[in-house]
């Protein structure tokens, strides 16, 4: 038997407006739920990611990681910077064959913009 099943990760914020400004209006990620004290946003391929009031905003260096597939790293980079996001510069990492640059999300969360070459 075959069982398919979606995810939604949750992650704590300090200030869901601030947060969901930041993914839905920048990043553009549709919003699926808002359940008054979590929001939950559609990600390409039907997982979700949500943020909640109630938990706990706990970002470290270099973990978690949310890292958003796109083909579109570049425009995402250039829409960023434009809006005053710190980023790094876009590379190519040759260890995973992949393009992709790091930012960090209102709460300090690592965010990675992501594509795969060989796709």
């Amino acid at each position: 038997m075959k069982v398919l099943l979606n995810t939604i990760v949750f992650f704590g914020t300090r200030d869901l407006s601030i947060t969901s400004s930041f993914y839905k209006g920048l990043i553009g990620l549709e919003l699926f739920r808002d359940q008054g004290t979590c929001q939950i946003f559609f990600t390409a391929g039907g997982g979700m990611i949500g943020f909640c009031h109630h938990l706990q905003v706990s970002p470290r260096k270099d973990n978690p990681i949310i890292t958003l597939l796109t083909d579109e790293v570049g425009e995402f980079y250039k829409r960023l910077i434009k809006a005053g996001v710190e980023c790094t510069e876009p590379t190519i990492n040759e260890k995973f064959n992949i393009y992709h640059f790091f930012t960090r999300d209102p709460d300090g969360y690592r965010l990675e913009i992501q594509r795969f070459l060989d796709r």
